[in-house]
This record gives C-alpha cells, sequence and structure tokens, in this order.
C-alpha cells in the first residue's frame, strides 16, 4: 500500500499531429509529474481549428492526439503552466473532469 492519493481527475488535451512527438517528449521528462497517459486519434473542427494541411482543408477537419492523463486535481495547474510555458499556442485545447474511480483489474507485476 501507498499513502499516495488515489487520482481525482483526467486531464485530456487535444493536440495537432505536428506537436505529437514534441508534446510526448515533454510528457515522458516529467515521469513523476506524468507517470503515464492514454493517446487516443481524433480529428477536430471548428472556427478555432487551423486546418494545415490540403485534405484537412478539403475536409474540413484537422488531424488531433487526445492524451489523456490520469492526476490528481492538484497537478493540473503545474503541468498545465510547464506546457503552457512549453508550447504557447491557442491550437491545443485541454479540459479537465472529474474521475469518479481508477483502478486497475488485476494485480501490477
Amino acid at each position: 500500500m501507498t499513502d499516495t492519493p488515489p487520482p481525482d481527475c483526467l486531464l485530456t488535451l487535444a493536440v495537432p499531429s505536428a506537436l505529437e512527438e514534441d508534446l510526448l517528449d515533454l510528457l515522458r521528462s516529467q515521469p513523476r509529474l506524468t507517470p503515464g497517459f492514454t493517446l487516443v486519434p481524433a480529428q477536430g473542427m471548428g472556427a478555432h481549428i487551423h486546418l494545415a494541411a490540403s485534405m484537412e482543408q478539403v475536409q474540413g477537419r484537422a488531424r488531433r492526439v487526445l492524451v489523456q492523463l490520469v492526476l490528481r486535481q492538484v497537478q493540473i495547474e503545474p503541468l498545465i503552466a510547464l506546457l503552457r510555458q512549453a508550447f504557447p499556442t491557442p491550437q491545443i485545447a485541454y479540459w479537465a473532469t472529474p474521475l469518479l474511480a481508477f483502478g486497475r483489474l488485476g494485480e501490477l507485476a
């Protein structure tokens, strides 16, 4: 057993494909702040979406990756500050939602 409080938030980052690897490198460099995350391919649509590639302009939607992190709420502000400093772009959106439960279906080896 650990004394670490359980995670209580899900932070989602919507990241343009062009920034994906740089953002993942930054997250991997912060193992205490971001011990793990999940990537989900996505497409973004809307007034504030930048359509960089020709195919995106034709389709009217931009390739994105959703990066999901299960965290404690107190970790979100420092992580967002770090990301904002490294990636000062309006093309990365984020949102945090309450996490009702988190666990694993088996024991870690």
